[in-house]
């Protein structure tokens, strides 16, 4: 997830807080965040991390650049939990999804 999804997402968290405090209400945004298109550019940048890291164990495999041992590693990590977090918000949304179709009309 980028430090770009998190602040958001961050903000988002604040603003629903501030709301159930009874606080006052925050100005509406300019602009309504789609959900699919969230959950895309999330995906997508799973997707980006895991071709970087790939690309790195394959130019340190190679001796190709300036590529150390401690870049890949990390980037396979960040590829890692990336990956783990996306498994876990999927596993979030059927849970949430089997729970619906299972209510009573």
């Amino acid at each position: 997830m980028s430090t770009m999804n998190v602040d958001q997402v961050l903000a988002q968290m604040r603003t629903l807080a501030t709301q159930a405090s009874g606080g006052i209400n925050p100005k509406p945004q300019a602009s309504a965040v789609d959900f699919g298109d969230m959950l895309k550019q999330s995906i997508d940048t799973v997707s980006q991390a895991q071709q970087k890291s790939s690309e790195l164990k394959t130019s340190f495999e190679l001796g190709e650049g300036d590529v150390n041992l401690a870049e890949v590693m990390i980037a396979s990590q960040k590829a890692n939990i990336s990956f783990q977090a996306m498994v876990q918000v999927r596993n979030k949304l059927v849970d949430a999804y089997k729970d619906v179709m299972n209510m009573p009309i």
